[in-house]
């Protein structure tokens, strides 16, 4: 009777809330983890061939560089706002913010990678016979997998927490069941969505820091027997 009332009495922690309203958390989690994952692969894959042209053009890197800061200086509302006539009320808005979002991150990680790369390794890479082809894709992006990884790390956790603002056009997530219980005050669903989206940023961390370190094997110390 108790774990039923938790709903009258306005509990924040509630076992009859998680049970009545599972397919509603798990509806909300799967389109926060679809908006996320969509965003993140876009912004991957425009964030990507701006640091190359970049690095080709070096004049180019204060007005690329600077327009994605401003971008992300931008409140999440006023470019949700900017972004509405053009995409209307649409998932699309939502995924082209958190896009723009995580250029920022992105580009700057993928130009510190490949900064990072030894210039021994390109020379090697030349005496081989290498094009700029292929030493940017066997050499250069897997000696710089390490900060291209945490920067796809960094926009995916940002990415989690900003995705909830997409509940004003109703795409949130878990963001549109906090903003649903706000009126209210619907403790145990704002709890709730709120402890599953630290839950899916932890996670998102945790598996991303583990593909790293299977793409990276050289990067772990590996030390001898008896600690010499």
């Amino acid at each position: 009777m108790s774990a039923a009332n938790c709903l009258v009495t306005n509990d924040w922690i509630c076992g009859e809330y998680l049970r009545s309203r599972s397919q509603e958390l798990t509806e909300a989690t799967v389109q926060h983890v679809g908006t996320t994952l969509v965003s993140v692969l876009i912004g991957v894959a425009v964030a990507f061939p701006l640091a190359l042209l970049v690095r080709a053009r070096p004049r180019l890197a204060g007005p690329v560089l600077g327009l994605t800061t401003l971008l992300y200086t931008i409140p999440s509302l006023a470019l949700f706002s900017l972004l509405l006539p053009f995409l209307g009320l649409s998932s699309a808005l939502v995924v082209t913010g958190l896009v723009l979002y995580s250029l920022t991150i992105l580009v700057r990680n993928i130009l510190a990678g490949l900064a990072a790369v030894p210039a021994e390794a390109r020379e090697a890479a030349r005496g081989m016979g290498y094009g700029p082809g292929r030493m940017l894709w066997e050499v250069e992006l897997p000696l710089s997998l390490p900060a291209l990884m945490a920067g796809i790390r960094m926009a995916t956790v940002s990415t989690i927490a900003l995705t909830t603002v997409g509940s004003i056009v109703g795409r949130g997530g878990l963001g549109n069941l906090i903003e649903d219980a706000l009126p209210t005050f619907f403790k145990a669903q704002v709890l709730a969505a709120s402890v599953l989206c630290v839950l899916l940023a932890v996670a998102a961390d945790l598996l991303l820091l583990g593909i790293q370190r299977l793409l990276t094997p050289w990067t772990r110390v590996r030390t001898a027997p008896g600690g010499e």
